[in-house]
């Protein structure tokens, strides 16, 4: 896990820009991955933290690990398939509980068949991104739905 202390612009639940200091951040990355002109999402299984929440794949980037990089082995750790990163959508920060969340978002497309299954979430769909407002999100990804 890639953690450290520094001085961060954060959103609050209000959507307020915010600057906290000292406050342990977390780097992780998500994809937003595509096929044709659907999207997928994951809802956080119930062994994670924030059950039942909609994600884009991904998780955590480890220590000396490129962002890029994290994220082709978050994807084929959790849902088995490879992908291509094709650009940089968004970062990120977002207040959680005592910590800063810093979430980079990536456009992706599968390498191969669709994901049947995965390892930390207990529901997968494909989505128009007109729909993506109908699901309840995990708190660090709102900024990219929106």
């Amino acid at each position: 896990m890639s953690a450290t202390r520094r001085p961060t612009r954060t959103i609050t639940r209000d959507g307020r820009i915010a600057f906290v200091n000292d406050v342990p951040t977390i780097d992780v990355v998500a994809a937003v991955v595509t096929d044709g002109d659907e999207i997928l999402v994951c809802r956080r299984g119930a062994r994670i933290g924030q059950p039942g929440r909609w994600e884009f794949p991904g998780g955590k980037i480890e220590p000396g690990e490129a962002p890029i990089d994290a994220l082709v082995r978050e994807v084929q750790e959790e849902l088995g398939v490879g992908i291509r990163v094709t650009g940089h959508l968004s970062t990120d920060d977002t207040h959680v509980g005592d910590r800063i969340i810093r979430l980079a978002c990536y456009r992706a497309e599968l390498e191969g068949e669709r994901p049947t299954e995965s390892t930390d979430h207990d529901q997968m769909r494909w989505v128009r991104s007109g729909d993506l407002n109908q699901f309840w999100w995990s708190e660090p990804d709102l900024p990219a739905v929106r």
